[in-house]
């Protein structure tokens, strides 16, 4: 029976759970050469920013419909890419289970790893046929978790998600970076991602719902804190792909300042955040001044996306201004 590792694919927890496991993956498997903030920066994703009403640290990985959201990323750096998920109380979910089993074990014989919800996004990076098992990095430590294939998809949410790469074609750097930036302003520009519900807010107004629950108090305590840390490293992530981007258009050269500015100021943030007997908390005789700090990152990053959509304008955007002959919607 055959029993498959990939050696070569390491996992390390720095950035979203999501880019962290895609950059593990892709570096591993040679699709990818270059660093971790310029991947979060051209798939889009250091610039999603989501906080539930009450800092719940579910909010960092709520950041839309998963599928929809990670296609465009994936698509923006030319990969050839499959992905499913959706609810394990669906019915139909078994046979889902039984297929993505299958597809996960192809991808790892041709070397390449997949991305899996633990939850958060871990990566299966080797199975084993005889135990009937995959084996699972969450990034946090050395140590492999093992998943049965009875046990795929399984976890104490109510979803299940897994994500396959495959061929590459080349984009040009320019038109990634574009798009990039259309992706930013989306995010930015979208209020609520995971509609009906309106307990989680992205993008401007995500701003809005961090600092009223500071001011308001009775937040979770952990939320809060794994909102900030997240915040912080992607904030620095966007400010490190700018900077290495600048002298393509002028606007993105002041967009680029205009973070670095916001950069600037994390140092003083992240000093709210104290740890007492190995619990880190956010210190409440600092509240003021964290909301102060990020009440001016909200206006800095707005001025920035503004710089964005005078960027976007100038250029043709065939993806959102041509419908296709069925419409807006996919065809059945």
């Amino acid at each position: 029976m055959p029993v498959v590792r990939l050696e070569q694919l390491l996992m390390k927890r720095e950035s979203k759970s999501y880019i962290d496991s895609l950059y593990a993956i892709l570096t591993a498997a040679h699709l990818f050469n270059g660093t971790k903030h310029r991947l979060a920066g051209l798939t889009g994703m250091a610039f999603k920013f989501t906080v539930h009403e009450q800092l719940l640290p579910l909010s960092v990985t709520a950041y839309g419909q998963w599928i929809n959201e990670h296609r465009p990323a994936i698509e923006n750096v030319g990969l050839f890419t499959v992905m499913d998920g959706g609810r394990t109380r669906h019915p139909t979910f078994r046979h889902y289970q039984q297929k993505a089993v299958q597809a996960a074990k192809d991808s790892l014989d041709e070397g390449i790893g997949a991305i899996y919800w633990i939850p958060e996004f871990g990566v299966i990076d080797g199975y084993d046929d005889e135990d009937r098992v995959f084996f699972v990095q969450d990034g946090w430590s050395g140590d492999r978790q093992v998943v049965l294939y009875d046990n795929f998809g399984l976890n104490f949410t109510e979803f299940w998600y897994c994500q396959l790469f495959g061929e590459k074609v080349i984009v040009s750097d320019e038109a990634m970076l574009l798009e990039s930036l259309r992706l930013a302003i989306y995010d930015w520009d979208t209020p609520y991602k995971t509609l009906p519900n309106k307990d989680i807010a992205s993008g401007k107004l995500a701003y809005d719902f961090l600092i009223h629950a500071l001011h308001k108090g009775g937040y979770d305590e952990n939320g809060a804190v794994y909102i900030l840390d997240s915040y912080f490293h992607s904030r620095k992530e966007i400010c490190a792909y700018l900077r290495e981007a600048r002298g393509i258009w002028p606007e993105l050269d002041d967009a680029s300042v205009l973070y670095e500015q916001l950069a600037a100021s994390i140092p003083d943030m992240e000093g709210s955040i104290a740890e007492t007997n190995g619990r880190r908390q956010i210190d409440r005789s600092l509240i003021e001044e964290l909301i102060g700090g990020l009440t001016a990152a909200q206006s800095l990053e707005d001025r920035a996306v503004d710089l964005f959509r005078a960027i976007s304008r100038a250029y043709p955007d065939p993806k959102r201004s041509v419908v296709p002959r069925w419409g807006a919607h996919t065809p059945k």
